[in-house]
């Protein structure tokens, strides 16, 4: 219990102590950040991997409206803490090169969002659920707003209204769902044990779902996100792409599928067709990109794409390949992210066209970039494989033309990714690339420990597998005993 609360607690005392810091705030952020990842590995080491909820905190909160402070941690929820913890630190530090404006607001806000982050995945209460999502939007807003490029108002004022819009949605149901649970609190086992009709339960899917897609982003709920993050700073990229998107595909899996089984069951097809539209879709228009922050972009969408067939094919396979793909997904999106950071701030571009043969005067980058390229396309031996090749089994195991139309994937995605690399860092240099100069200091240690990452989890996924596969295991138990019962 109490270490669930310093997890929690920690970035948002952090962000305090921060945005009082002055000219010191990269380094307390940095530390208050370290210690969330150390204290998230503790937790890690002694959460026992079986299907139960652990280090559960259940205090009273606003008790006249039934809502309590009601955390806990299972292994769906564990796997999206420890790579929150992961990714906020990588985040500070590949900013380090980058003198922000006012950086004690800026990794404030940082921390501040890692709080409502993690206030999403240990929440057991809807109430306290809802006050993560909407705090985990504010600071990104206003990272993305102040210090975001050109055009950044109108285009963060689009992405605002789009998640808003999701989560009023989302509001909605969770209040219907109050509404009618006896016990009237917001309890997310009550909400598991309502017995909801179809139609109820189609509504209620439409109200949660508008708000999980929105966030993830997929087809057709996805057009405000290649303009944010092409226009975000990159930690703001990162954040958004690396831990934010994880809160869509985390509400799906933990609040949808239990709560509106026969709701996913009746819609669940349109939403795998709408996901398998979406990898096409975003992976033909990245071939037609001509800035790589924005192919990245696209490339998201499709992953994420087979991310959401993969939970709706509802099987075991799928499930795990969620998963475990989350986590692959957010290390990899990262490294992308950070180096496209890496080089505009040498030369002040990222159009693909105007670069070229850096690879001949900064090969450790050449190589990094290779390597999270790899995982990215899913090369057996990287991290990307297992959770792809999960994916593909579970949606297979749903349909085969889903799997062979959803497999384009991986194939588009080797193209377009292999063909920008061979862009951006192979050939001749030119007037913009002959004086870039190689990754030194953070950049070497931010982009290493992802290259590790890659590989260390490419090779041996198995401790991610066996963390998780007690939990999943359970909750599709839990939703089919729901659905025999229904039927």
């Amino acid at each position: 219990m109490e270490q669930l609360l310093l997890l929690i607690f920690i970035p948002l005392v952090g962000a305090i102590v921060t945005a009082f810091a002055g000219k010191s705030a990269k380094i307390v952020s940095t530390v208050f950040s370290v210690a969330s990842l150390v204290l998230a590995l503790v937790i890690a080491c002694n959460f026992i991997p079986n299907a139960s909820t652990q280090f559960e905190v259940n205090l009273p909160w606003i008790a006249d409206l039934g809502i309590n402070f009601h955390a806990g941690i299972d292994g769906i929820s564990l796997l999206v803490v420890l790579l929150t913890n992961l990714l906020v630190p990588i985040i500070i530090l590949s900013s380090y090169k980058h003198d922000y404006k006012n950086p004690a607001a800026f990794y404030a806000l940082i921390l501040f969002m890692q709080t409502g982050l993690l206030l999403v995945f240990t929440a057991l209460d809807a109430f306290l659920f809802y006050i993560g999502w909407e705090a985990a939007l504010i600071p990104i807003y206003f990272i993305c707003a102040i210090w975001g490029g050109k055009d950044r108002i109108r285009i963060n004022m689009k992405f605002f209204v789009y998640t808003i819009a999701g989560s009023l949605f989302m509001l909605m149901g969770i209040i219907y769902l109050y509404l009618q649970n006896p016990a009237h609190n917001f309890d997310i086992q009550a909400f598991y044990a309502l017995n909801l009709d179809s139609a109820q339960q189609g509504w209620i899917f439409w109200a949660f779902f508008i708000a999980f897609a929105i966030k993830m982003p997929i087809f057709p709920f996805h057009t405000w996100q290649p303009d944010t993050y092409t226009a975000a700073p990159a930690q703001g990229t990162m954040l958004l792409s690396g831990i934010m998107l994880k809160m869509g595909i985390y509400g799906v899996i933990r609040w949808l599928l239990p709560i509106v089984p026969t709701g996913v069951h009746d819609w669940g097809q349109l939403v795998i067709i709408l996901s398998i539209i979406g990898i096409v879709y975003a992976s033909l228009i990245a071939f037609t990109q001509k800035d790589a922050k924005r192919l990245v972009a696209y490339s998201s969408i499709a992953h994420v794409g087979l991310i959401a067939a993969g939970i709706f094919a509802f099987n075991q396979q799928g499930m795990q390949g969620a998963m475990v793909q989350m986590l692959s997904h957010g290390i990899n999106v990262v490294g992308l992210f950070f180096v496209l950071d890496i080089i505009f701030s040498r030369v002040k571009t990222n159009k693909i066209e105007e670069l070229g043969g850096i690879a001949k005067v900064a090969p450790q980058l050449a190589i990094a970039f290779l390597i999270i390229v790899l995982g990215t396309v899913a090369l057996p031996g990287t991290n990307g494989f297992i959770g792809e090749f999960l994916l593909l089994m579970g949606v297979y195991n749903y349909g085969i033309w889903a799997a062979a139309i959803a497999g384009l994937t991986i194939i588009f995605g080797a193209v377009y990714m292999l063909r920008m690399y061979q862009n951006v860092m192979l050939g001749e240099t030119n007037s913009l690339t002959i004086t870039f100069t190689d990754i030194k200091g953070t950049e070497k240690l931010v982009l290493y420990t992802i290259c590790a990452l890659i590989i260390v989890l490419g090779v041996y996924p198995k401790p991610i597998l066996h963390l998780t596969e007690a939990s999943v295991q359970h909750l599709l138990e839990q939703v089919n005993q729901k659905l025999n019962t229904v039927n």
